[in-house]
């Protein structure tokens, strides 16, 4: 029989079970318990600082990665030497911030663990601790990094060979005498008494199928199994360094990345006797297939595939299946991000969403813009902090045209300024695989984002209408009288009066310049052209919301007036219980032609800044306080409570528009039903819009511009009331 283990030349193996962190410090307190006058001992702990540990049983230094630390957001036991059935106490909480793992408890056992722990540290006993975390998804949550790269956890950069543990849970946390060397932080918990790899786990890992085998073979594999555990936990132990330490420095580290499968790591034989014969041979076999498998695969990728290898290797392909893997590997490809094809589009959108991302978009909003295959693509590696310098780099690569890799000046600007006319005239347009149609269309994006991020309330007062061009149109805006008849015996029914009411709106077109320049090319500067598309999009919806209020607030031909019957003034008009059922009632007393009630009532509450307080209170308070006498106030019920939404506006009482009123305030009708003012777009544009436009002689560089086309108007009096308040 022999306890050899096999350390494979061309990736190390990471072990597999619970990864046990020891404590960087303990300190220790007495606290009471609630409701007795009992005490017992709290231990806080420091238990990870987010290094590199020299771990026994590992060939490399082991990095846990703390944002991966799952399970800390519960009461986890603390036990000691990872002995589970007399628990020494629990973790109450385990903090994961500043890229450290820390964590108190209390020694809450009733048992001889629980009161060996308590005694001894009151003695002052140097208690460690091994903190156990189980990595999530098995040996795929270890990434191997090779000599000579590098990779990042706990904000630092390590440096290969180690292995970073991505994912992983925290389990249990226990107290031990020796929880490492002294010049280690930590360890890997083995042996037969911890978790480190269970049997049903083992069975899977050998490619034993556990249904099918009988009690006599389970009772032969069990032995094997405990032979195999005590065998690693005396290589870890140092009983076997020697010939580990020697085997492991012959192997060559210097592979690519990523782990290798749970394919076996050590060739004990199964113990002689009984009725193992079978299960040694079944053993024997799925070693000798699985050894079969991976030489073939390596084979096939020979030095160049080392990620088809490593893929092939952990998802159990074959060889035919690594091969035609290979050969599509080494297909020619298109130099740049705008290859030939159906695919142009997916990466021209990959790169916009790229572009989206560094500029700090939200992931969600960029992923709804563009979807699943573009945003697969813009997350990798390769498009990570993605710049206009590497946009005009590929525009000039996809052009067929050459430029010196990572250099940028002026020729080279000159040269991306070409390639991008080059494009276009052979799109026939502004294209999204150009300079320009990639930028605007980024820019439409971050002015998309910005105008919508702008609450304004004209949107949600007015109604909308498309106009088709800037001339002055008349609308009409038809009613209609008299009410359902009763049907006579001859069954006629009688026609409706429709008449129409007239009013007019006109478009007007708001608008900026942006511009590319020369210094944000050779600053790489994507934040300092984007600032720009960002502020017009706020600006354009300050636009349409001025261009409301104003509206509004000039009552242009008395819109709000006695003759229209929406109009209230005089000392009970303030924004209260009273002020409020006055408007209410004139709003709902409104009348059509035939001096009939139209029967509409008011969605929202208008107010400025003055009384936004105030009528959040009105709408939301169920209870008022009203004075039935001098001096003694009394709850009342609120009638008004919840009716409205309540919207506000600065420029209700901004001194520098003309009507402007801290004390007037406005209910209105739902617009889709009786629309009060309305909001006019060219053929239906509801937001700006970004496009190329001609640069001037001098200027080395790009320039677009973001223009919207709209206009308001006063549309149906009916639609609105508006009290003066009382000063």
């Amino acid at each position: 029989m022999s306890n050899r283990r096999v350390i494979r030349a061309n990736k190390p193996a990471a072990p597999a079970g619970v990864i046990a962190i020891q404590a960087e410090k303990i300190d220790w307190s007495d606290v009471k318990v609630q409701g007795s006058e009992s005490t017992v001992r709290r231990f806080d702990m420091l238990i990870y600082t987010g290094g590199a540990l020299r771990l026994r049983g590992w060939e490399h230094p082991v990095v846990v990665d703390v944002a991966g630390l799952k399970g800390t957001d519960r009461k986890r036991p603390a036990l000691k030497d990872h002995y589970a059935r007399d628990p020494v106490g629990h973790f109450e909480a385990v903090s994961t911030t500043n890229n450290r793992v820390s964590g108190w408890g209390l020694i809450s056992g009733t048992g001889e663990n629980a009161k060996f722990v308590a005694e001894s540290s009151r003695n002052g006993f140097p208690w460690q601790a091994s903190i156990g975390a189980d990595p999530s998804g098995g040996r795929r949550a270890i990434a191997f990094i090779a000599k000579g790269k590098s990779a990042t956890a706990n904000g630092r950069t390590f440096e290969g060979p180690v292995f970073i543990v991505r994912s992983s849970i925290f389990k249990e946390g226990s107290f031990v005498t020796l929880g490492a060397d002294d010049d280690t932080s930590a360890r890997v918990a083995a042996g037969k008494g911890s978790s480190m790899l269970t049997f049903e786990k083992w069975l899977e890992e050998k490619g034993f199928d556990i249904e099918a085998i009988d009690e006599a073979q389970k009772t032969s594999l069990r032995a094997w199994y405990d032979n195999e555990v005590t065998a690693n936990t005396d290589a870890d132990k140092g009983k076997k360094g020697g010939k580990k330490n020697a085997r492991a420095s012959a192997a060559d580290d210097d592979q690519g990345g990523g782990d290798d499968p749970p394919a076996p790591t050590d060739d004990t034989d199964p113990p002689a006797g009984g009725n193992g014969g079978d299960a040694l041979k079944a053993a024997r076999t799925v070693q000798a297939e699985e050894t079969k498998r991976v030489a073939a695969i390596r084979k096939v990728c020979g030095t160049k595939h080392s990620d088809i290898e490593a893929k092939a290797i952990d998802e159990g392909w074959d060889s035919d299946k690594t091969e035609l893997a290979v050969m599509r590997a080494e297909r020619p490809k298109h130099t740049g991000v705008f290859p030939a094809g159906a695919e142009a589009s997916v990466q021209a959108q990959a790169i916009e969403a790229a572009l989206c991302l560094s500029n700090g978009l939200p992931e969600k909003q960029v992923a709804e813009w563009y979807g699943e295959k573009p945003m697969n693509i813009a997350a990798g590696r390769d498009y990570r902090g993605y710049g206009i310098q590497q946009l005009c780099h590929e525009v000039i690569r996809a052009a067929g045209m050459h430029a010196r890799a990572g250099r940028m000046d002026d020729d080279t600007i000159r040269t991306a300024l070409g390639a991008n006319e080059r494009m276009v005239r052979a799109s026939g347009g502004f294209s999204s695989a150009s300079l320009s149609g990639t930028l605007g269309n980024v820019a439409n994006k971050t002015l998309l984002n910005s105008f919508l991020a702008t609450k304004i309330v004209s949107t949600e007062i007015c109604g909308t209408r498309d106009l088709v061009d800037f001339k002055q149109a008349t609308l009409y805006r038809m009613t209609m009288t008299g009410l359902f008849e009763k049907v006579g015996a001859t069954g006629e029914l009688k026609h409706a009066e429709l008449s129409d009411e007239t009013y007019s709106n006109q478009l007007d077109t708001y608008g900026r310049m942006l511009a590319l320049t020369r210094q944000m090319i050779i600053n790489d500067d994507l934040g300092a052209f984007l600032q720009i598309p960002q502020l017009l999009g706020r600006q354009a919806a300050l636009a349409l919301e001025e261009a409301v209020l104003t509206l509004i607030l000039a009552n242009t031909g008395t819109f709000f007036g006695s003759g229209n019957k929406n109009y209230i003034s005089g000392a009970a008009t303030n924004l209260s219980v009273g002020g409020l059922t006055s408007l209410e009632q004139k709003f709902i007393d409104q009348v059509d032609s035939a001096g009939k009630p139209i029967m509409v009532t008011p969605r929202f509450i208008l107010v400025p800044t003055s009384l936004k307080v105030t009528a959040e209170q009105l709408m939301s308070s169920p209870l008022l306080l009203e004075a039935a006498t001098a001096g003694s106030p009394t709850a009342a019920s609120n009638p008004h409570s919840s009716k409205y939404a309540v919207k506000w506006s600065p420029y209700l009482n901004n001194s520098n528009f003309s009507g402007y009123s801290t004390t007037a305030w406005y209910l209105f009708a739902d617009p889709a039903v009786i629309p009060a003012f309305e909001i006019g777009y060219l053929r239906g544009r509801r937001t700006p819009t970004i496009e190329s436009g001609e640069t001037d002689f001098n200027t080395l560089g790009m320039q677009w511009r973001g223009y919207w086309d709209f206009g308001v108007a006063q549309q149906d009096p009916r639609g609105a009331a508006k009290s003066k308040g009382a000063a």
